[in-house]
């Protein structure tokens, strides 16, 4: 289809008269630098995904697919076959029919605009996704395309900036050489983090990741707080902006959330979105947590658009474009150039059946720099937060901490693994003591050993504390 505007049928009927009217018209656009517009025509809807024809955009580009007397429906194009083109749809399809018009949507402009076209620049163009970027975010819940949801009014001191950014080049990053405090002890002790480092918290359901998520937003150092919950219960958002961030952690705080009842096209696009907000403000030179919970649903999510456009199932029904995904979302955090700014990022990953080898923990555990394993055991036995060290690593520790507290930490894990691995046999009454010198240090220290691991969810360990605690915990005696 030839980009320039198609007449509507009584046009196409007017007399003679009135094709001098419309011909001026057409004139005065076109002298005045007018774009032309492009339109397809809706052809189908099936499942979760649209087809279009006569609209020529490229994949990522949104469209608008509007009813007569109806309001715009926002698309992204997500691929092509032919002269087809394939739409997601964010918003609610009801209404929708065969013929409906499919333009390019004007680009985003929040409110008020505050310079979101710099003196002699471009204006920015149709169908690029653009979304709310500034210090006005700070304490506002948002959603996935940056509209407010805390009726607070219009989110202001922003700028619209493109959500399609170029990632650093890895030789310019800074390596993560600085401690990290989340205020949690065992992660602090035994799995201490780096400015600049990738988690992920590995869990089933209801084991407490969102509670541990929840601690380290309130007591890890960081200048902002990036927080998105992605694919999650809508019951959690409130919950955790009001008893977990509170008042004070809410200030320093930018909450992105698309529950589990948004369409696909938007759960993708709100991990994208806190993913960008993150960046910007590390750009600013300031030091960031990112929280995303989860991204599991962010994979899922992929698999829904995927599958329902054709592409192929790979391993356990998610398609190769999932795991190409990831990567690209999980690198744009981290340490920014030359010192200038940074993004810590703990990802929760939901392991199905609490299985470790579930496809998108395994690929997750592969390119982050450490994985937190959260046992279902130790929960239900009443221990908080679950950590099972024995299964967890951190793979910068040994680049930000002492000599001393990394070879102390990795006495901890010596003796607490042996007495796990012998502990059915003392129970039982299978053990004789004496038998085996390291299982009875291991029996004696236990107790302290456990106690050490837990936490209560208002509490805060500060580093230097966790670690004293730790040696304590292997030297109760102070021998």
């Amino acid at each position: 289809m030839s980009p320039i505007n198609s007449l509507s049928s009584s046009e196409a009927d007017a007399p003679a008269a009135a094709w001098d009217g419309l011909l001026d018209t057409a004139l005065a656009r076109v002298r005045a630098g007018a774009t032309l517009e492009v339109r397809g025509t809706l052809t189908r809807l099936a499942g979760l995904v649209l087809e279009a024809t006569g609209v020529r955009v490229p994949v990522g580009s949104q469209v608008h697919i509007q009813m007569p007397g109806q309001a715009p429906v926002l698309a992204e194009v997500v691929g092509f076959a032919g002269e087809r083109a394939f739409l997601m749809p964010a918003g609610d399809v009801h209404g929708l029919s065969r013929g409906a018009s499919v333009t390019p949507a004007p680009p985003y402009v929040p409110v008020p605009r505050l310079g979101d076209v710099p003196d002699g620049a471009a204006p920015p163009a149709e169908g690029v996704l653009r979304l709310p970027l500034g210090d006005g975010l700070l304490g506002r819940v948002v959603d996935a395309q940056g509209l407010p949801m805390d009726h607070q009014g219009p989110v202001r001191d922003v700028r619209a900036l493109p959500m399609d950014r170029q990632p650093i080049n890895a030789m310019d990053r800074d390596p993560v050489r600085t401690v990290l405090d989340t205020g949690v002890r065992a992660i602090n002790a035994m799995l201490t983090v780096g400015r600049g480092q990738r988690l992920g918290l590995f869990a089933g359901s209801g084991v407490g990741k969102s509670v541990l998520l929840g601690m380290m937003a309130r007591y890890t150092a960081a200048d902002v707080i990036v927080v998105g919950l992605i694919g999650e219960r809508g019951r959690e958002v409130k919950e955790f902006v009001e008893d977990i961030l509170g008042e004070d952690g809410r200030a320093r705080s930018v909450v992105v959330a698309a529950p589990s009842d948004a369409p696909p096209l938007l759960r993708m696009q709100g991990a994208a979105y806190a993913t960008a907000v993150a960046e910007y403000f590390r750009d600013q030179g300031k030091h960031v947590l990112l929280l995303m919970d989860s991204l599991t649903r962010y994979a899922m999510a992929q698999r829904e658009i995927a599958l329902a456009i054709g592409e192929p199932p790979a391993t356990k029904g998610y398609p190769p474009s999932c795991f190409a995904k990831l990567p690209g979302l999980v690198e744009r955090s981290g340490n920014g150039k030359d010192g200038h700014g940074s993004i810590t990022a703990f990802y929760t990953v939901l392991s199905e059946g609490d299985d470790q080898q579930d496809p998108i923990a395994d690929a997750a555990r592969a390119i982050l720099d450490g994985h937190i394993v959260l046992s279902r055991a130790l929960a239900e036995s009443g221990h908080y937060p679950a950590i099972d060290i024995e299964q967890s690593a951190s793979r910068v520790m040994h680049n930000v901490v002492s000599q001393e507290h990394f070879l102390l930490a990795r006495h901890f894990r010596a003796v607490y693994s042996r007495y796990q691995k012998g502990r059915d046999l003392v129970q039982i009454g299978a053990y004789a003591p004496g038998a085996d010198p390291q299982l009875d240090e291991a029996v004696r220290l236990a107790p302290g050993m456990a106690e050490f691991l837990q936490q209560d969810m208002f509490a805060c360990s500060p580093l230097q504390q966790s670690v004293r605690q730790m040696a304590m915990a292997l030297d109760p005696d102070g021998a």
